[in-house]
This record gives C-alpha cells, sequence and structure tokens, in this order.
C-alpha cells in the first residue's frame, strides 16, 4: 500500500493541537500558509506517523491526528527512518527533512493536553522546496 496522507493540520499559535481540514497551501520557503509553524527557519512544517499516533491509542489516550500539532499526518512510510537532507513529495509539494524530533525543555500544553507526546521522538520537521496544495488522501514519495 502506497503511503498517504491522513490528515492536514493548522493551527493559529505554537504549542497547541492543530485542527484538521480538508487541504492546505504548502508555500516555498515558508511553510504552510496560515499555520503558526510557518516562517523562514528549518522546521515550517511538521510531520507524524498515525502509527505513532496509533501506539499513544494503545495506551489509553484519547488522541488524534493534530493532537501533537504535527501538520501532515502520514501512513506507511516510516518517518523517523529519513534521514536529514531527504526529499519528499507530499501531493504538489516538495519538501527536505531537516530535523527528526526535537527536544523538549519543558512540558508544553500538548503533554498536559494528550497525557504523553511522541512528537519529539518519532515527529520529523522539513522545509518547503516546492509549494502546491496537499490534501487528505494526497500521496507521500520519499525520493
Amino acid at each position: 500500500m502506497p503511503a498517504n496522507v491522513v490528515a492536514v493540520n493548522i493551527s493559529e499559535c505554537k504549542g497547541e493541537r492543530k485542527t484538521s481540514v480538508s487541504s492546505v497551501q504548502f508555500m516555498e520557503d515558508h511553510g504552510i500558509v496560515d499555520d503558526a509553524h510557518a516562517g523562514r527557519w528549518h522546521r515550517q512544517v511538521s510531520l507524524l506517523a498515525k502509527e505513532s499516533i496509533d501506539k499513544m491509542r494503545n495506551l489509553g489516550l484519547d488522541v488524534d491526528s493534530g493532537d501533537f500539532a504535527e501538520n501532515i499526518t502520514t501512513q506507511g512510510v516510516d518517518l523517523v527512518a529519513l534521514p536529514i537532507g531527504t526529499h519528499v513529495a507530499i501531493g504538489e509539494a516538495l519538501v527536505e527533512v531537516t530535523q527528526i524530533g526535537k527536544e523538549c525543555h519543558n512540558r508544553c500544553a500538548i503533554y498536559h493536553q494528550a497525557g504523553d507526546c511522541v512528537m519529539p521522538k518519532e515527529g520529523i520537521f522539513a522545509r518547503v522546496l516546492r509549494g502546491g496544495v496537499v490534501q487528505t488522501g494526497d500521496d507521500v514519495r520519499v525520493l
């Protein structure tokens, strides 16, 4: 089964759960239009696998796509195994993996809301090389 986008998510503020929407617009060297994490830096877009969210569900947490503040929830691709510099096509967009996981200096709102957070260990971050529309159901292709 090919890898695909399970959900696309945005938020107005950093450090909070994101809301799922039907589609988003990726902008080159910016990120996702109308998302709090967009800007000229190395973590323009965040990705987390549905498989990671399912692990948290299996621990009894009531969580879903966007609850860990990820922009793109994927299925069928081992995100944390992708080396930094890997190019990934997501729908019409093209991104480059810039960071695997992240350091959390203190427990953020997501940790307190969800009871745990998988983003520091299993989330990845990318910068946008080519913009375009990304929507639920789009293919995710590692190049």
